[in-house]
């Protein structure tokens, strides 16, 4: 039976735009695209949340002012979590209010977690557990990070439902034996939590 729900937190509560990040440095919005394809942002960033560190994946870049510029996103992630979705904080208390344990696993690097928490100070009330991909060392979509949720809060995987806005995460949950929704909006998730009698 499902009595614990574990969130993701980037675009799952925190809407995530690194262009935000970037735009400054570029002139404007237009430029950010060209740069993150140029550097293959996604990949450095992936392996920032596994626990590399934001200086040590600049050192791959080949071009020094990339790498520059790169590096600056420590200073600008704030700029790139702005925003709360807060119709997926309200059906947080509801689920909260219901009962049900509340747990988070968030692929976030280690040196901007801090930044994430100073932003948004409710991520530091919100779960009874959270799980940091780069303060762990390993990310989703792999199983051991659900694993280690599991063992910290004390749950087995079959009790939890698991929400995330990539379909990779979604089924590395799934692997990991819980269940899990691909959260596209608050209305589809509440609309789910409803189905399964969770609200």
């Amino acid at each position: 039976m499902i009595d614990t729900i574990v969130f993701d937190i980037g675009n799952v509560l925190v809407r995530w735009d690194p262009h935000a990040a970037f735009a400054p440095h570029l002139g404007g919005p237009d430029a950010v695209p060209a740069f993150l394809e140029r550097i293959g942002f996604r990949a450095l960033n992936l392996r920032a949340d596994g626990g590399e560190t934001f200086a040590d994946l600049a050192a791959t870049i080949p071009d020094a002012g990339d790498r520059a510029l790169f590096l600056t996103y420590l200073d600008g992630h704030a700029a790139s979590i702005r925003e709360p979705i807060e119709e997926s904080w309200a059906l947080m208390e509801r689920l909260r209010a219901r009962g049900h344990a509340i747990h988070a696993i968030t692929n976030w690097s280690a040196e901007t977690w801090p930044i994430g928490l100073a932003t948004h100070p409710r991520l530091t009330r919100a779960f009874g557990v959270t799980v940091v991909s780069g303060i762990e060392g390993v990310a989703k979509p792999g199983t051991e990070i659900f694993a280690r949720l599991c063992a910290k809060a004390g749950v087995a995987p079959g009790q939890c439902l698991f929400i995330d806005d990539s379909a990779a995460n979604v089924a590395g949950a799934r692997a990991a034996g819980m269940e899990a929704h691909h959260f596209v909006d608050a209305a589809g998730l509440e609309r789910d939590l409803s189905a399964r009698g969770l609200l």
